[in-house]
């Protein structure tokens, strides 16, 4: 049976891209049902992409993790393909992921983005992502080349077990980790990446978005690392009272005295401080165990990807 195919495009304001985007879709993968999900336009989006071909559905809350979430709630597929309106992504490359999806079989196809000139990535854009590779690389100890990429292809599996809890443009970062931590068979491609079209205009604010990004790993780092941030929390914690209080520890054995009280009550607070830390850690790590496996249990029950023959 030939598996259904749909394709998620987030735009807000692309009318000058998101015909080219739709129809460039629909002639690289034949069958495929490309929806157009507009949040909020402004200018004729929804029309442009309508006359294209899309099904355009409308999500008044702003932000693409608002888009992201809705849309993978309402669309009913075999395959997800994501991918931005706004036609910096090369749509031709898409007939390739999905075949590397369905070849594995694959939970999630990440498109790692190859500029195809000089101007593709905005200035700030290309350094900001790496440095947020290295750190989600580091942190949860898997390599990965483009965590914000907006390219991706999905099995129903991996997006009926997504949570998707992200308002902006901290979905990709939520997709990425998502995806390491439950430790999904996933798989990254080199796809084409070029500049915007002229009357297209970025809606990625490079400072404030990148603050979103690193609250967003904060807080995946507190719910799916818990164990290794409150045991480092703990572990500095002790240093800093066993600094606090060796001094009145070692006066006290010499003259049988504490002349510094505060100090001492300090001291003790901290250790104190530091065993409920720890003590945090573990507990929040029972959580993310329970989480984790109820995740699976969801992603278990629906049926993988169709094998390619």
């Amino acid at each position: 049976m030939t598996p259904t195919i749909a394709a998620v495009v987030p735009c807000f304001n692309e009318e000058a891209a998101v015909g080219k985007v739709v129809s460039d879709l629909r002639e690289a993968v034949p069958g495929i049902v490309v929806y157009v999900y507009d949040n909020a336009s402004t200018d004729r989006t929804a029309a442009v992409a309508r006359e294209a071909g899309a099904v355009v559905r409308h999500e008044t809350l702003k932000g693409k993790g608002n888009v992201i979430r809705r849309a993978l709630a309402d669309v009913d597929a075999d395959i997800y393909l994501m991918i931005d309106g706004d036609d910096t992504y090369d749509a031709f490359a898409a007939p390739g992921m999905i075949e590397a999806l369905l070849a594995g079989p694959y939970d999630h196809v990440t498109g790692v983005r190859s500029p195809e000139d000089p101007t593709a990535y905005r200035q700030g854009h290309e350094s900001g992502n790496r440095f947020f590779n290295r750190v989600v690389s580091t942190i949860f100890g898997y390599p990965v080349n483009d965590m914000l990429s907006g390219y991706r292809v999905f099995s129903r599996r991996f997006v009926k077990s997504f949570p998707a809890v992200s308002r902006a443009f901290e979905i990709e970062t939520e997709l990425t980790v998502h995806a390491i931590n439950n430790r999904v068979p996933q798989l990254e491609v080199p796809v084409g990446f070029r500049d915007r079209p002229p009357g297209s205009e970025s809606k990625l604010r490079t400072y404030h978005d990148g603050f979103r990004i690193l609250r967003m790993i904060a807080r995946l780092l507190h719910h799916e690392r818990p164990m290794a941030l409150y045991s480092v929390l703990s572990v500095l914690l002790v240093l800093v009272g066993a600094a606090l209080g060796l001094p009145v520890v070692v006066e006290y054995a010499r003259t049988g005295l504490v002349p510094r009280f505060p100090t001492a009550f300090l001291a003790s607070s901290v250790m104190v401080l530091a065993l409920l830390t720890a003590v945090i850690g573990i507990l929040l790590d029972g959580l993310r165990k329970i989480r984790q496996e109820t995740t699976r249990i969801a992603y278990m029950a629906l049926p993988g990807p169709p094998q390619a023959s």
